[in-house]
């Protein structure tokens, strides 16, 4: 033997088992080191094995019984290690015990603008395979074209893959993703998708929020559409959301339509709101399908106007005025809202006619007496 021979040589060497599986290793010490089996121990993950599992299958071979495994506590592999009794290494071996992948599952993929494409899966698995498993997700064109392979890993969180470019449109591709690791490998269903039935957008930009003259409940919101769509066939819908500055619960309005600015109402006076728009782009090309929202645009902040009425003050001749106030603005409201159209639900014109006139009217009685 020569003298670059390894001290010892263990057997199986890295094998690869099922949770639940027992080994038999064995640890075969070189005849130029002179030692015995007696003279040798093991560990795993550098805990000692106890000697009742030990047995010596001749002079310089020594064995140890592994029960009913565990998955392996990292990926890289459990380390099994066979020592002289004074601590030296003489050779190590890697265990790899776990479960083989499941078919990854909930395959959902989005094109910003259309001219990429990302998709993100489910790894299908209860807990996790313990092995260091590999996802490959696959890509063609459906009626030809051969096979192509996603690169970029890992965009839109760890089970994700980006595909940049070269993207045909009005043809649908089909998609699967391959998860394999040592004990074998499963593949997703095949999902089939036109690029234009996918289509997200960058959020709303220039949003704008505005007060609306003096009144006090109301602000106006302004955006312009998504520019990197403005080359194609699309309609669009769009969502608003807001909340009060000291408040973390966002109210939405829904009824936007593919108008690109909105009146939210009912607001309280002398109070700063966020607004965030978002945009949903479909029927790109004459496509049946929804598109996908975009993320929300960035907060924009603006205030209510301050109430003139201040808090606490009192109208000591207003009283039976403003119940009568009251009564007509709920009859008023009444009939807005059986005509209501756009998205803040109110007949905004007449609405406003009728906030400045009883605000003028406010400021008479409340000037009465003071001027010469």
């Amino acid at each position: 033997v020569s003298l670059a021979a390894d001290p010892a040589v263990i057997s199986p060497q890295d094998p690869t088992l099922l949770i639940g599986s027992s080994l038999v290793a064995t640890c075969t010490v070189s005849p130029d080191f002179h030692l015995k089996a007696e003279d040798l121990y093991w560990t795993l993950n550098g805990r000692r094995l106890p000697a009742a599992s030990y047995t010596a299958l001749g002079p310089t071979t020594l064995s140890v019984a592994l029960i009913h495994l565990n998955g392996s506590k990292q990926q890289s592999g459990d380390n099994l290690v066979c020592h002289s009794r004074d601590g030296g290494i003489l050779a190590g071996s890697c265990l790899y015990v776990g479960l083989p992948p499941e078919k990854p599952v909930n395959i959902t993929c989005w094109s910003k603008n259309m001219k990429d494409l990302t998709c993100k899966w489910a790894p299908g698995t209860e807990g996790e395979t313990f092995l260091h498993t590999n996802y490959t997700l696959k890509y063609k064109l459906r009626w030809y074209g051969r096979d192509n392979t996603c690169q970029e890993y890992h965009t839109a969180g760890p089970y994700s893959c980006h595909i940049p470019k070269d993207l045909a449109l009005f043809t649908p591709y089909e998609i699967w993703v391959e998860a394999s690791n040592r004990l074998g490998v499963a593949v997703s269903d095949v999902v089939m998708l036109d690029i234009l039935d996918v289509v997200t957008t960058d959020a709303p930009s220039d949003v704008h929020v505005s007060r609306v003259g003096d009144l006090e409940d109301q602000l106006s919101v302004r955006w312009s559409s998504p520019p990197a769509l403005k080359d194609f066939l699309f309609q669009a819908k769009y969502q608003i959301q807001y909340r009060v500055e000291d408040s973390s619960e966002w109210k939405v309005v829904d009824d936007v339509g593919n108008q690109t600015s909105c009146r939210l109402a009912g607001l309280r006076p002398g109070t700063v709101y966020f607004v965030q728009v978002r945009c949903n782009p479909f029927g790109i090309y004459g496509s049946k399908k929804a598109g996908i929202w975009s993320d929300w645009s960035n907060p924009t902040a603006a205030s209510t106007p301050r109430s003139e009425r201040a808090a606490g003050g009192c109208d000591p001749k207003g009283g039976e005025q403003n119940t009568t106030l009251r009564r007509e603005l709920k009859q008023f409201f009444g009939w807005v809202k059986k005509h209501a159209y756009g998205c803040s639900n109110l007949g905004i014109k007449l609405y406003d006619q009728w906030r400045v006139w009883l605000q003028k009217s406010h400021k008479t009685r409340n000037q009465v007496g003071k001027e010469p």
